[in-house]
């Protein structure tokens, strides 16, 4: 995820992360992608960035509508589900698949926490402060302890990129 200082994932309501995140955010995600071959994202996610589908790569979109999506399936590519999140991953993982890149939104996230399936949360911070957006997780009661496991500069401005491990209770 990246986020503004105060917390914001979007620029106001309706902006997206792909046109104020840093050239170091950038670079970061764009190489955390080419290493993934399963992608999950909320559909407004996918609505807003509208990936290609591609050979190698199981980009799963998340949303409470995906007839809303027919006809846009791709066949081990890119699909549509309503599925809950322990029921995508059961499923992924009996297909082989052992870990998946989770690229949000908010609702989504919040998912993944709360069904305690977020094992590695990497945070870009980027040196903006926008009052008003959506956030990195909607407002769903969690509890969720992170550590540090490490952090990096990304540029002058003071870009950061934090890794973070969720803490066992």
């Amino acid at each position: 995820m990246v986020s503004s200082v105060d917390g914001k994932i979007t620029k106001w309501e309706h902006g997206n992360a792909y046109n104020w995140n840093s050239q170091g955010d950038r670079k970061h995600f764009d190489a955390l992608v080419v290493k993934a071959n399963l992608i999950v994202m909320g559909s407004t996610t996918y609505d807003v960035i509208r990936p290609k589908a591609k050979k190698g790569v199981l980009r799963i979109v998340m949303t409470s509508k995906p007839a809303r999506y027919s006809g846009q399936e791709v066949a081990g590519q890119l699909e549509f589900t309503s599925e809950d999140p322990r029921s995508l991953v059961a499923r992924l993982a009996k297909k082989g698949y052992k870990e998946l890149l989770l690229v949000g939104g908010g609702g989504l996230n919040s998912t993944f926490f709360k069904a305690g399936l977020v094992d590695e949360f990497w945070l870009t911070i980027e040196p903006k402060i926008f009052g008003k957006g959506k956030m990195i997780v909607d407002d769903t009661p969690l509890d969720v302890n992170l550590q540090l496991e490490t952090f990096k500069k990304l540029n002058l401005d003071g870009t950061l990129l934090l890794k973070y491990k969720p803490k066992k209770s």
